[in-house]
């Protein structure tokens, strides 16, 4: 008995427990993309959040570390900083941030040709093999009978 337990402890089977550690902002590449030179404190504070270190011997700088220690796998550790000209954004830098939110898999599965497939069914514009092929919209009011009154949208 003791050696089959002892086994279930070396896997990733949740023996013993080993708790996930996030600490800091998670920030995204769209948030980064939004910053403009010459924006206010509160601006910058509502696109990237409460910043996590304020120096306060240098109030010009604020700090966006992110660690994530999983129980089970590799340690993530992100770093941010943008930097003031009084009350107005100069400049900003730091590791490079994702594209995702921590919800979002990294992963989805999906090949290069499922992703150019489900971006063609989200993007009309975007031509197909076929491009002799129109497809007309269809119109609920052709589908009554004379006399009736034609469908009402739900609300």
């Amino acid at each position: 008995m003791a050696a089959a337990l002892s086994a279930c402890g070396t896997t990733n089977w949740g023996f013993p427990y080993r708790a996930d550690v996030q600490q800091g902002n998670w920030i995204t590449s769209e948030q980064v993309a939004q910053l403009r030179k010459g924006m206010t404190r509160d601006q910058v504070r509502y696109i990237l959040g409460t910043p996590t270190l304020q120096d306060v011997f240098r109030s010009n700088r604020w700090d966006y570390p992110y660690l994530n220690q999983p129980g089970y796998g590799k340690l993530q550790e992100r770093k941010f900083t943008v930097w003031f000209d009084g009350d107005l954004l100069d400049h900003w830098g730091g590791d490079p941030q994702p594209d995702r939110q921590p919800f979002q898999k990294a992963d989805t599965g999906m090949t290069p040709a499922d992703k150019a497939r489900e971006a063609k069914q989200h993007n009309p514009s975007i031509p197909t093999q076929n491009p002799n092929v129109q497809i007309q919209p269809v119109n609920p009011a052709a589908n009554t009978l004379p006399g009736q009154n034609s469908p009402q949208p739900l609300r």
